[in-house]
Protein backbone atom coordinates (compact mmCIF):
# COMPACT_ATOMS: atom_id res chain seq x y z
CA UNK A 1 0.00 0.00 0.00
CA UNK A 2 2.82 2.07 0.69
CA UNK A 3 4.06 1.58 -2.48
CA UNK A 4 0.26 2.48 -4.37
CA UNK A 5 0.64 6.01 -1.84
CA UNK A 6 3.43 7.28 -3.60
CA UNK A 7 2.02 6.49 -7.52
CA UNK A 8 -0.24 9.39 -8.55
CA UNK A 9 -3.63 8.31 -10.28
CA UNK A 10 -2.25 9.56 -13.15
CA UNK A 11 1.04 8.08 -13.33
CA UNK A 12 -0.44 4.18 -13.25
CA UNK A 13 -3.57 5.24 -15.24
CA UNK A 14 -0.09 6.26 -18.08
CA UNK A 15 1.44 2.68 -17.42
CA UNK A 16 -1.64 1.14 -17.74
CA UNK A 17 -1.87 2.53 -21.21
CA UNK A 18 1.54 1.62 -22.52
CA UNK A 19 -0.11 -1.63 -23.12
CA UNK A 20 -2.62 -0.47 -25.35
CA UNK A 21 -2.54 -0.04 -29.27
CA UNK A 22 0.57 2.60 -30.63
CA UNK A 23 -3.10 3.94 -32.13
CA UNK A 24 -5.20 4.51 -29.51
CA UNK A 25 -5.84 8.05 -27.95
CA UNK A 26 -4.15 8.77 -24.70
CA UNK A 27 -6.05 9.78 -21.34
CA UNK A 28 -3.81 12.58 -20.82
CA UNK A 29 -3.29 15.15 -21.01
CA UNK A 30 -7.26 16.67 -21.09
CA UNK A 31 -7.61 19.07 -24.24
CA UNK A 32 -10.13 20.75 -22.82
CA UNK A 33 -11.96 24.59 -23.94
CA UNK A 34 -11.89 25.29 -20.65
CA UNK A 35 -8.93 23.65 -18.34
CA UNK A 36 -9.39 21.99 -15.42
CA UNK A 37 -7.27 20.41 -12.52
CA UNK A 38 -6.87 16.39 -12.77
CA UNK A 39 -9.34 14.31 -11.16
CA UNK A 40 -7.38 12.30 -8.55
CA UNK A 41 -9.22 9.39 -9.30
CA UNK A 42 -10.85 9.21 -12.39
CA UNK A 43 -9.07 9.62 -16.06
CA UNK A 44 -10.53 12.76 -18.00
CA UNK A 45 -12.54 10.75 -20.25
CA UNK A 46 -14.09 9.02 -17.29
CA UNK A 47 -15.10 12.33 -16.24
CA UNK A 48 -16.86 13.21 -19.13
CA UNK A 49 -18.72 10.07 -19.42
CA UNK A 50 -20.18 10.73 -15.82
CA UNK A 51 -20.87 14.42 -17.27
CA UNK A 52 -23.05 12.75 -20.25
CA UNK A 53 -24.55 10.39 -17.64
CA UNK A 54 -25.64 12.67 -14.73
CA UNK A 55 -26.99 15.00 -17.69
CA UNK A 56 -31.22 16.06 -18.05
CA UNK A 57 -29.97 15.78 -21.80
CA UNK A 58 -28.97 12.16 -21.17
CA UNK A 59 -32.32 11.42 -18.68
CA UNK A 60 -34.73 12.70 -21.38
CA UNK A 61 -33.60 9.85 -23.59
CA UNK A 62 -35.57 7.56 -21.68
CA UNK A 63 -38.76 9.05 -23.35
CA UNK A 64 -37.48 10.16 -27.20
CA UNK A 65 -38.69 7.60 -30.03
CA UNK A 66 -36.34 4.72 -31.32
CA UNK A 67 -38.43 3.71 -33.96
CA UNK A 68 -41.84 3.08 -33.09
CA UNK A 69 -44.03 5.99 -31.39
CA UNK A 70 -45.39 5.35 -27.99
CA UNK A 71 -45.25 1.57 -28.09
CA UNK A 72 -47.77 0.05 -26.05
CA UNK A 73 -44.99 -2.76 -24.84
CA UNK A 74 -42.21 -2.21 -21.85
CA UNK A 75 -39.69 -4.15 -24.66
CA UNK A 76 -38.90 -1.77 -27.53
CA UNK A 77 -36.24 0.42 -27.66
CA UNK A 78 -35.88 4.19 -26.63
CA UNK A 79 -33.18 6.24 -27.30
CA UNK A 80 -31.72 5.40 -24.26
CA UNK A 81 -31.66 1.92 -24.73
CA UNK A 82 -30.45 1.92 -28.20
CA UNK A 83 -27.53 4.62 -26.01
CA UNK A 84 -27.02 1.69 -24.04
CA UNK A 85 -26.59 -1.02 -26.49
CA UNK A 86 -24.46 0.61 -28.75
CA UNK A 87 -22.21 1.97 -25.95
CA UNK A 88 -21.65 -1.65 -24.80
CA UNK A 89 -20.90 -3.08 -28.01
CA UNK A 90 -18.28 -0.07 -29.23
CA UNK A 91 -16.42 -0.69 -25.64
CA UNK A 92 -15.90 -4.48 -26.56
CA UNK A 93 -14.77 -3.79 -30.21
CA UNK A 94 -12.41 -1.32 -28.13
CA UNK A 95 -11.21 -3.21 -25.80
CA UNK A 96 -10.20 -6.54 -28.42
CA UNK A 97 -8.82 -3.66 -30.16
CA UNK A 98 -6.40 -1.95 -27.09
CA UNK A 99 -7.78 0.92 -27.61
CA UNK A 100 -9.51 3.56 -25.10
CA UNK A 101 -12.25 2.45 -23.97
CA UNK A 102 -13.31 5.31 -21.83
CA UNK A 103 -13.47 7.67 -24.50
CA UNK A 104 -15.28 4.89 -26.66
CA UNK A 105 -17.81 4.81 -23.65
CA UNK A 106 -17.79 8.39 -23.36
CA UNK A 107 -18.68 9.41 -26.73
CA UNK A 108 -21.09 6.03 -27.39
CA UNK A 109 -23.26 7.65 -24.26
CA UNK A 110 -22.76 11.29 -25.63
CA UNK A 111 -23.85 10.55 -29.29
CA UNK A 112 -27.54 10.91 -29.17
CA UNK A 113 -28.02 13.84 -27.16
CA UNK A 114 -29.11 16.27 -29.88
CA UNK A 115 -32.06 14.11 -31.48
CA UNK A 116 -35.54 15.62 -31.21
CA UNK A 117 -38.38 13.57 -30.80
CA UNK A 118 -40.20 11.41 -32.55
CA UNK A 119 -37.02 9.17 -34.25
CA UNK A 120 -36.09 9.91 -38.08
CA UNK A 121 -39.64 11.52 -38.40
CA UNK A 122 -38.96 14.03 -36.10
CA UNK A 123 -35.64 15.02 -37.26
CA UNK A 124 -36.94 15.02 -40.87
CA UNK A 125 -39.52 17.51 -39.91
CA UNK A 126 -37.31 19.81 -37.77
CA UNK A 127 -35.03 20.18 -41.07
CA UNK A 128 -37.63 20.86 -42.89
CA UNK A 129 -39.34 23.81 -40.87
CA UNK A 130 -35.85 25.25 -40.36
CA UNK A 131 -35.32 25.11 -43.94
CA UNK A 132 -38.28 26.81 -44.94
CA UNK A 133 -38.44 29.63 -41.77
CA UNK A 134 -34.93 30.00 -41.92
CA UNK A 135 -32.94 28.42 -44.88
CA UNK A 136 -30.83 26.58 -42.76
CA UNK A 137 -31.72 23.03 -41.50
CA UNK A 138 -31.46 20.56 -38.49
CA UNK A 139 -28.76 17.79 -37.99
CA UNK A 140 -28.63 15.80 -34.60
CA UNK A 141 -24.92 15.41 -33.98
CA UNK A 142 -24.21 19.28 -34.40
CA UNK A 143 -27.11 19.68 -32.47
CA UNK A 144 -25.31 16.94 -30.07
CA UNK A 145 -22.81 18.59 -29.66
CA UNK A 146 -24.54 21.98 -29.09
CA UNK A 147 -25.94 20.45 -26.26
CA UNK A 148 -23.23 19.17 -24.18
CA UNK A 149 -21.34 22.34 -25.43
CA UNK A 150 -23.55 25.50 -25.04
CA UNK A 151 -26.98 23.66 -22.76
CA UNK A 152 -25.34 21.21 -20.49
CA UNK A 153 -22.11 23.04 -19.91
CA UNK A 154 -20.12 20.30 -19.85
CA UNK A 155 -17.04 21.12 -21.24
CA UNK A 156 -16.18 17.62 -22.45
CA UNK A 157 -12.59 17.14 -24.22
CA UNK A 158 -11.96 17.65 -28.02
CA UNK A 159 -11.81 13.58 -28.44
CA UNK A 160 -15.17 13.28 -26.93
CA UNK A 161 -16.50 16.50 -28.66
CA UNK A 162 -14.95 14.87 -32.17
CA UNK A 163 -16.51 11.62 -31.79
CA UNK A 164 -20.15 13.04 -30.70
CA UNK A 165 -20.23 15.54 -33.63
CA UNK A 166 -18.73 13.25 -36.47
CA UNK A 167 -20.42 10.11 -35.33
CA UNK A 168 -23.06 10.51 -38.73
CA UNK A 169 -21.94 12.72 -41.19
CA UNK A 170 -19.35 12.83 -43.93
CA UNK A 171 -16.74 13.49 -42.39
CA UNK A 172 -15.03 10.56 -40.04
CA UNK A 173 -14.01 11.33 -36.25
CA UNK A 174 -10.19 11.71 -36.11
CA UNK A 175 -9.88 9.13 -33.11
CA UNK A 176 -10.15 5.32 -33.69
CA UNK A 177 -12.78 5.23 -30.78
CA UNK A 178 -15.07 7.97 -32.57
CA UNK A 179 -14.77 5.73 -35.76
CA UNK A 180 -15.43 2.53 -33.29
CA UNK A 181 -18.70 4.23 -32.17
CA UNK A 182 -19.96 5.60 -35.95
CA UNK A 183 -19.90 2.55 -37.10
CA UNK A 184 -21.32 0.74 -34.23
CA UNK A 185 -24.38 2.67 -34.22
CA UNK A 186 -25.54 1.28 -37.26
CA UNK A 187 -24.77 -2.24 -36.53
CA UNK A 188 -26.70 -2.02 -32.87
CA UNK A 189 -29.49 -0.15 -34.69
CA UNK A 190 -30.04 -2.37 -37.54
CA UNK A 191 -30.26 -5.12 -35.57
CA UNK A 192 -32.24 -4.01 -32.48
CA UNK A 193 -34.74 -2.31 -34.81
CA UNK A 194 -35.11 -5.40 -36.52
CA UNK A 195 -35.93 -7.46 -33.23
CA UNK A 196 -38.58 -4.46 -32.43
CA UNK A 197 -39.95 -4.61 -35.93
CA UNK A 198 -40.90 -8.40 -35.80
CA UNK A 199 -42.35 -7.92 -32.08
CA UNK A 200 -44.31 -5.34 -33.24
CA UNK A 201 -45.84 -7.40 -36.20
CA UNK A 202 -44.31 -4.99 -38.90
CA UNK A 203 -42.33 -7.67 -39.97
CA UNK A 204 -42.18 -11.69 -39.68
CA UNK A 205 -38.53 -13.14 -39.66
CA UNK A 206 -39.68 -14.59 -43.06
CA UNK A 207 -39.69 -10.93 -44.88
CA UNK A 208 -35.96 -10.66 -43.94
CA UNK A 209 -33.93 -10.40 -47.34
CA UNK A 210 -32.27 -14.59 -47.47
CA UNK A 211 -28.92 -14.19 -48.43
CA UNK A 212 -28.20 -11.03 -46.12
CA UNK A 213 -29.46 -13.17 -42.73
CA UNK A 214 -28.02 -16.78 -44.04
CA UNK A 215 -24.60 -14.36 -44.04
CA UNK A 216 -24.96 -12.89 -40.82
CA UNK A 217 -26.90 -14.79 -38.62
CA UNK A 218 -30.69 -15.77 -37.73
CA UNK A 219 -30.94 -13.92 -34.57
CA UNK A 220 -29.80 -10.34 -33.30
CA UNK A 221 -26.88 -11.62 -31.05
CA UNK A 222 -25.64 -14.00 -34.32
CA UNK A 223 -25.44 -10.48 -36.36
CA UNK A 224 -24.17 -8.76 -34.18
CA UNK A 225 -21.71 -11.28 -33.37
CA UNK A 226 -20.85 -11.91 -37.03
CA UNK A 227 -20.32 -7.44 -37.69
CA UNK A 228 -18.06 -6.87 -34.50
CA UNK A 229 -16.05 -10.33 -35.45
CA UNK A 230 -15.45 -9.05 -38.98
CA UNK A 231 -14.87 -6.05 -37.56
CA UNK A 232 -11.53 -6.98 -35.83
CA UNK A 233 -10.33 -9.04 -38.37
CA UNK A 234 -10.18 -6.46 -41.12
CA UNK A 235 -9.18 -3.43 -38.34
CA UNK A 236 -6.15 -5.21 -37.24
CA UNK A 237 -4.18 -4.65 -40.25
CA UNK A 238 -5.66 -1.58 -41.56
CA UNK A 239 -4.91 1.41 -38.86
CA UNK A 240 -8.37 2.02 -39.23
CA UNK A 241 -12.23 0.78 -38.37
CA UNK A 242 -13.55 -1.08 -41.18
CA UNK A 243 -15.50 -3.89 -42.66
CA UNK A 244 -14.72 -6.63 -44.80
CA UNK A 245 -16.10 -5.87 -48.41
CA UNK A 246 -18.41 -9.22 -48.72
CA UNK A 247 -19.95 -8.12 -44.70
CA UNK A 248 -19.95 -4.78 -45.17
CA UNK A 249 -22.12 -4.83 -47.96
CA UNK A 250 -24.59 -7.43 -46.34
CA UNK A 251 -25.46 -4.88 -43.56
CA UNK A 252 -25.48 -1.95 -46.11
CA UNK A 253 -28.10 -4.25 -47.85
CA UNK A 254 -30.00 -4.98 -44.51
CA UNK A 255 -29.99 -1.36 -43.67
CA UNK A 256 -31.36 -0.21 -46.95
CA UNK A 257 -34.38 -3.05 -46.53
CA UNK A 258 -34.88 -1.85 -42.70
CA UNK A 259 -35.44 1.91 -44.28
CA UNK A 260 -37.92 0.67 -47.43
CA UNK A 261 -40.21 -1.45 -45.00
CA UNK A 262 -39.71 0.24 -41.47
CA UNK A 263 -38.35 3.29 -41.39
CA UNK A 264 -39.57 4.84 -44.57
CA UNK A 265 -42.41 1.92 -44.32
CA UNK A 266 -46.12 1.83 -44.15
CA UNK A 267 -46.58 2.01 -40.24
CA UNK A 268 -44.56 4.45 -39.96
CA UNK A 269 -46.00 6.67 -42.67
CA UNK A 270 -49.41 6.06 -40.76
CA UNK A 271 -47.88 8.36 -38.50
CA UNK A 272 -46.03 10.59 -40.47
CA UNK A 273 -48.54 13.28 -41.05
CA UNK A 274 -49.79 13.06 -37.48
CA UNK A 275 -46.36 13.70 -36.26
CA UNK A 276 -46.13 16.52 -38.85
CA UNK A 277 -48.76 18.33 -37.96
CA UNK A 278 -47.88 18.46 -34.29
CA UNK A 279 -44.32 19.46 -34.95
CA UNK A 280 -45.02 21.75 -37.52
CA UNK A 281 -47.77 23.45 -35.41
CA UNK A 282 -45.78 23.80 -32.60
CA UNK A 283 -42.36 24.99 -34.73
CA UNK A 284 -44.61 27.94 -36.17
CA UNK A 285 -46.15 28.36 -32.58
CA UNK A 286 -42.69 29.14 -30.80
CA UNK A 287 -41.28 30.69 -33.83
CA UNK A 288 -43.60 33.65 -33.77
CA UNK A 289 -43.70 33.56 -29.84
CA UNK A 290 -39.73 33.41 -29.53
CA UNK A 291 -38.61 34.75 -32.58
CA UNK A 292 -35.10 33.46 -32.39
CA UNK A 293 -34.23 30.86 -34.59
CA UNK A 294 -31.59 28.96 -31.79
CA UNK A 295 -34.15 29.19 -28.87
CA UNK A 296 -36.83 27.02 -30.87
CA UNK A 297 -34.47 24.44 -32.08
CA UNK A 298 -32.85 24.15 -28.34
CA UNK A 299 -36.86 23.60 -27.08
CA UNK A 300 -38.13 21.37 -29.90
CA UNK A 301 -34.99 19.73 -29.56
CA UNK A 302 -35.23 18.87 -26.09
CA UNK A 303 -38.40 17.55 -26.23
CA UNK A 304 -39.28 14.03 -24.92
CA UNK A 305 -42.52 12.43 -27.00
CA UNK A 306 -44.92 12.72 -24.55
CA UNK A 307 -43.75 16.90 -23.43
CA UNK A 308 -44.41 17.35 -27.24
CA UNK A 309 -47.69 15.94 -27.20
CA UNK A 310 -48.44 17.56 -24.03
CA UNK A 311 -47.40 20.88 -25.38
CA UNK A 312 -49.23 20.42 -28.58
CA UNK A 313 -52.58 19.51 -26.52
CA UNK A 314 -52.40 22.86 -24.51
CA UNK A 315 -52.44 24.16 -28.08
CA UNK A 316 -54.86 22.93 -29.46
CA UNK A 317 -57.25 21.63 -26.87
CA UNK A 318 -59.65 24.33 -25.27
CA UNK A 319 -58.42 24.76 -21.52
CA UNK A 320 -61.42 25.25 -18.93
CA UNK A 321 -61.52 28.14 -16.42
Amino acid sequence: MAQLARTSFRERIERLEESLSPLATRSYPADREEPEPDSDHRTPFQRDRDRIVHSKAFRRLKHKTQVFIAPEGDHYRTRLTHTLEACGIARGVARALGLNEDLTEAIGLGHDLGHPPFGHTGEAVLDACMRERWGSGFRHNEHSLRVVDKIERLNLTAPVRDGILRHTGPEPPHTLEGRIVRLVDRVAYINHDIDDAIRAGVLRFEDLPAPEIELLGATGSDRIETLVVDVLRHSEDADDIVQGEEVGAAMLRLREFMFEHVYLGPVAQRERPRIERMLQALFNHYADELGDEQRVVDWLAGMTDRYAIREFENLSVPQGF
